[in-house]
């Protein structure tokens, strides 16, 4: 452990290991050291420039080598010997990009990463895409015999889910309280969880008692089910219109209530990643540059463990889903007239044209095969769409998970001030219930040019308006 002399207690620094982990940080040796330093160097007050810090050190330990400080920090994340690397190919294999004039450099640069992986088949970048870790948000990647646990990512089965109700507009315009209050009852985000939550048969399943991860994760998923995380997760009620005269969605033209809800596997699915991300950069020991990419063989007990886990992790975001709309939907008295759910942040067994099976990986991005539904969503004012995918193989049938974020929520909360994000939801007609700067809806791209780029990738039968938006506080 690196020893350095200690800040003042009243000035010092508290960082959690979960904020590190969020960052990339999967050692518990290195997150120590990390912890360590950083508290050294850091007051109290600089907690945000110290994340950044640490954000910017992982991304490129390089650079900090012989940094007077951070040093340490960048030593214990370089591996110790070249030795036993597995290579990367020197040719990019080919991949498409859709919407590529709105896609920054840097998630170019980890997709051309990606697709240097001696396990990576196909790949294709959609149109919303930005920088992440391991793989870009928006990337898609088959892989041969192959898992990639942060190319699924850390929100394992994140998801949207919509329920349209057999109520018009004009319910919103004359019971908008009763909604708002309908959200703050009724729905959970971030630390907090309901006093008494709702059972589930999800809980009874045998990953719970046969993978030793997953066994102790149990009670926290039983804690937090039915609730939504933090960041961009949100409930919200708003109104969709059905454009569509051949939909296929059985219910006529016109507009209706709807609640879409967004979120995923809570701390389930966190721990299951680095728990598993871990195993694979252990077993698979890649060029620093491509650390996060690290995989497992499916053909491993690891890698059939964690697709099972995995699996499970996306099953408990539905399940949480369920649970978000059921209680809205007892508060209205209405059943569902309506029902369309689809995920991201997951990876499938698809066969390809040619008839080989590969695992699909999709991080923040939404299965488009021929037929299949979907959402996605705008921002907190900009409208959202249901979908059906056209199948279009270019994608390996999929379409972006949203409009992508064009700045850090860091840039983000820089940029923007308050009364600039109550003006803009006072203009669109939308309430907001906790969020924040970081959230703004100019720190996403134009879901409208987002949509014009996938053209061929979706249909779109419905548009769905925010009215009343519950996030995180």
């Amino acid at each position: 452990m690196v020893k350095v002399a200690q800040k003042d207690s009243m000035s010092k620094l508290k960082l959690k290991r979960r904020e590190l982990r969020t960052l990339g940080y999967t050692s518990g040796k290195v997150i120590g050291i990390a912890v360590n330093v950083m508290t050294a160097f850091h007051g109290r007050d600089e907690k945000k420039e110290a994340l950044s810090v640490l954000e910017q050190i992982i991304q490129n330990p390089a650079i900090f080598m012989e940094h007077e400080k951070y040093g340490p920090i960048a030593k214990a994340l370089m591996p110790d010997t070249e030795e036993g690397l597995i290579p990367l190919e020197t040719s990019i294999k080919q991949f498409n990009t859709f919407g590529a004039n709105h896609i920054d450099q840097s998630a170019i640069n980890q997709m051309n990463l990606a697709m240097r992986l001696p396990v990576a088949m196909e790949g294709a970048l959609m149109a919303d895409a930005h920088h992440g870790y391991g793989l870009p948000i928006g990337g898609v990647l088959a892989t041969e015999n192959a898992i990639i646990p942060y190319g699924v990512g850390v929100d394992i089965g994140c998801r949207m889910c919509l329920s349209v109700y057999p109520m018009s507009a004009t319910y919103m315009n004359n019971n908008r309280e009763a909604l708002k209050g309908m959200l703050q009852e009724h729905t959970r985000f971030g630390k907090e969880a309901f006093d008494r939550p709702m059972d589930d048969e999800i809980l009874s399943r045998s990953e719970f008692k046969e993978i030793p991860i997953v066994k102790k994760l149990r009670q926290k998923a039983r804690q937090q089910i039915g609730s939504s995380g933090s960041g961009n997760h949100f409930v919200e009620f708003g109104i969709v219109k059905i454009a569509a005269t051949d939909s296929g969605l059985g219910i006529p033209l016109g507009e209706y209530l709807a609640v879409l809800s967004h979120s995923g596997s809570r701390g389930l699915g966190a721990n299951i990643a680095n728990h598993y991300t871990k195993l694979a950069m252990e077993q698979c020991r890649l060029p620093k540059e491509a650390r996060h990419l690290a995989w497992l063989n499916l053909d491993t007990e690891e890698g059939i463990e964690y697709w099972k886990a995995m699996s499970l992790a996306g099953d408990y975001a539905s399940a949480c889903h369920n649970h978000i709309h059921l209680r809205l939907s007892k508060a209205l008295g209405e059943q569902p007239l309506l029902k369309v759910e689809n995920h991201h942040n997951f990876a499938w067994k698809e066969k390809m044209t040619d008839g080989r099976e590969l695992i699909v990986h999709r991080k923040g991005a939404t299965p488009a095969a021929k037929g299949v539904l979907g959402i996605i969503p705008g921002s907190m004012i900009a409208p959202g769409y249901i979908v059906k995918g056209r199948g279009n193989i270019a994608s390996l049938s999929s379409a972006s998970h949203g409009a992508g974020r064009q700045m850090s929520r860091r840039k983000a909360l820089q940029s923007f001030r308050i009364s600039d994000l109550r003006k803009q939801l006072k203009e669109h007609g939308v309430e907001l219930i906790g969020g924040g700067l970081d959230e703004a809806p100019a720190a996403y791209k134009d879901i409208r040019e987002v949509m014009a780029a996938q053209s061929h990738l979706v249909d779109i039968l419905g548009i769905f308006q925010p009215k009343i938006v519950r996030m995180d506080k």
